[in-house]
């Protein structure tokens, strides 16, 4: 079977094991739609954080970001596992005692206020349709390339497949399903990885082969690397080109806003009890870790075998993976001097994305040597290759000519990846709806089905939404995806943080700084990357900060307006005070029952 009939048997396997897997666990209350009955074994519960967590941005981003950025792609490694041990070990664990099962009922809970709880649920809302829309066009990607269906087609066909489990299932079939996700997405990234580095070093394990000597040669893996970059007009691999107070402020806007993310977050209200909070959030940890500590030599292995497969290659001989990724409008090549052979240097290639010119079976939109035509206006640099980065672990396994079934199987974790983590961003955007707005704002008498069928119908809005995002994103994925944790860390973190462990915060302090932090932040994004994206480079941005990193920023905005207004306003009443310190008080937590639906 070819790489397509392979794809087709994994992805319709795992497709058909998840659907099972919703329709055993189906939601049959709102207790299990919203936090699958606070039942969920830490062990399986730590399998779900892990898939819920690692999205598509970490499956299919992450590793092709690192393979072109070298060093400053290390703020993703950093930021998203160092924001995690925060949250495990800071929030969640007090989080979990509080009884409340998300973020905007915990801060209308913690304020006494339903102004708060609403702001709140306006930030979740936002932050999760901004992730959210990374996650489906990751769908998108991985059908369009292995299905050959356009990127729309394959978005509407994971708009579906979520359709199925998250709103049927709830909480309880999701976090089943992300159980059997996980297992699908591990396996997948692990498979290539050991194959790769056993093929280029003789070492099987990853890690150690990242550091181990290139077979042959006498230079280490990162060593003959640097030495192609150099060679080819780039940077050395293990410099940098980002300022450091911008490397700084992404790697913290990750950390803070994973932190502050309402949908791993709401995960640790599935267990029993605390105790077990926190046994599955190192479980979780260790899941996680196996990915990420394979991420970068997947980055390593992959940029390294696309310098010595295509660069300063004629097209006629050019691998065959080559030409079947230029039919997803992801890789583009122009002979800008008509000799036959791909020139790839730093610079970039055209003035905006590339568009072809006709589609794939039409030979009057190829050029003379084969290559399809781009409507693009080149520039006047030497590169004449553009590669989008979201490619970079979906082709590696045709890269390095590994057995089509690895590649089919790469395919299906992706999916995997970006379907739990939108899974799960979907049902803080129903919960945010239906429980918080509805049944603790709007209509507080409503019935508990009445509320069900409100997170149902709150699910399937949503799922369209997100679906119109994924199909009209604001950038690649794992650049949308760091846009989400931004925002988080500029809302949330502060109140969450302060409302845990400062008993003075008061609601007045509190809905300040989550507007004064999501208002900055969001609308630095959307004027650097809408309204003027001419603009957006380090010479334009404030401080020299991107829009990825000025969610650091927008925190610290947030910190520097609640602190003095919480201070110059009414302090909270002794019972929440009393309610503050009795969440740090470990001894006394609540039984699982207490737990508010």
């Amino acid at each position: 079977m070819d790489v397509a009939a392979w794809t087709f048997v994994m992805i319709g396997l795992s497709f058909a094991l998840y659907i099972s897997v919703a329709m055993w666990s189906r939601a049959r209350s709102t207790r299990d739609f919203y936090v699958a009955g606070a039942s969920v074994p830490p062990l399986m519960n730590g399998m779900a954080t892990a898939a819920d967590w690692m999205s598509a941005a970490s499956f299919i981003s992450m590793a092709g970001i690192i393979s072109f950025s070298g060093r400053d792609g290390s703020r993703y490694l950093m930021g998203w596992t160092g924001g995690y041990v925060l949250l495990a070990l800071v929030l969640a664990p007090y989080l979990r005692k509080f009884g409340k099962y998300t973020v905007p009922d915990f801060v209308g809970d913690r304020y006494s206020s339903q102004v708060a709880r609403v702001v709140a649920v306006v930030c979740a809302i936002f932050v999760s349709f901004t992730y959210v829309a990374g996650q489906m066009r990751g769908v998108g990607i991985v059908f369009s390339q292995f299905l050959g269906v356009e990127i729309t087609y394959g978005v509407l066909i994971g708009m579906g497949i979520v359709f199925v489990y998250a709103v049927l299932g709830g909480m309880r079939g999701i976090t089943y399903t992300q159980v059997a996700q996980y297992c699908v997405l591990i396996f997948a990234y692990m498979v290539p990885a050991f194959f790769i580095a056993f093929e280029v070093t003789g070492n099987p394990i990853p890690q150690l082969g990242l550091g181990a000597h290139v077979a042959d040669t006498n230079m280490t893996v990162l060593e003959q690397l640097n030495k192609l970059s150099t060679d080819l007009g780039f940077t050395r691999y293990t410099d940098g080109s980002l300022g450091r107070l911008d490397l700084f402020c992404i790697t913290a806007a990750l950390m803070v806003g994973t932190a502050g993310l309402p949908h791993v977050i709401v995960r640790f209200y599935t267990v029993k009890k605390v105790s077990a909070a926190r046994i599955s959030a190192g479980w979780a940890l260790v899941f996680i870790a196996v990915l990420y500590t394979t991420a970068p030599a997947i980055a390593v292995f992959a940029r390294t075998n696309l310098l010595q497969t295509v660069a300063n290659q004629s097209y006629v001989s050019i691998p065959d993976w080559f030409k079947d990724w230029e039919d997803t409008d992801l890789i583009a090549w122009q002979d800008k001097d008509d000799d036959g052979v791909v020139d790839y240097t730093a610079g970039a290639a055209f003035d905006k994305k590339p568009v072809f010119a006709g589609g794939p079976e039409d030979d009057t939109a190829r050029g003379a040597h084969g290559q399809r035509l781009i409507t693009n206006k080149p520039t006047d640099n030497a590169n004449e290759l553009y590669i989008d980065r979201d490619i970079m672990v979906l082709a590696n396994p045709q890269i390095a000519k590994l057995p089509d079934w690895v590649a089919g199987l790469v395919a299906a974790g992706a999916l995997a990846a970006a379907l739990s983590t939108a899974a799960g961003l979907l049902l803080v955007i129903s919960s945010s709806v239906a429980h918080d707005l509805c049944k603790k704002t709007l209509l507080p008498h409503i019935t508990e089905r009445g509320e069900l069928i409100t997170a149902r119908v709150a699910a399937g809005v949503a799922v369209c939404v997100a679906g119109y995002f994924g199909i009209n994103p604001p950038g690649f994925v794992a650049q949308v995806v760091a846009f989400a944790f931004g925002l988080a860390a500029s809302s949330f973190f502060p109140a969450i943080l302060m409302g845990i462990f400062w008993t003075r915060m008061n609601v007045f302090g509190a809905v300040a700084g989550m507007i004064a932090g999501i208002t900055f932040t969001a609308g630095y994004i959307i004027y650097f990357k809408f309204i003027s994206p001419d603009l957006n480079n380090a010479a334009h941005w404030w401080l020299g900060i991107s829009p990825e990193g000025i969610g650091t920023l927008g925190m610290l905005l947030n910190f520097a307006i609640a602190i003095p207004v919480a201070l110059l306003t009414k302090p909270p009443s002794q019972e929440i005070a009393h309610l503050v310190e009795d969440i740090r008080m470990p001894d006394h937590a609540p039984p699982a029952h207490e737990i508010d639906v």
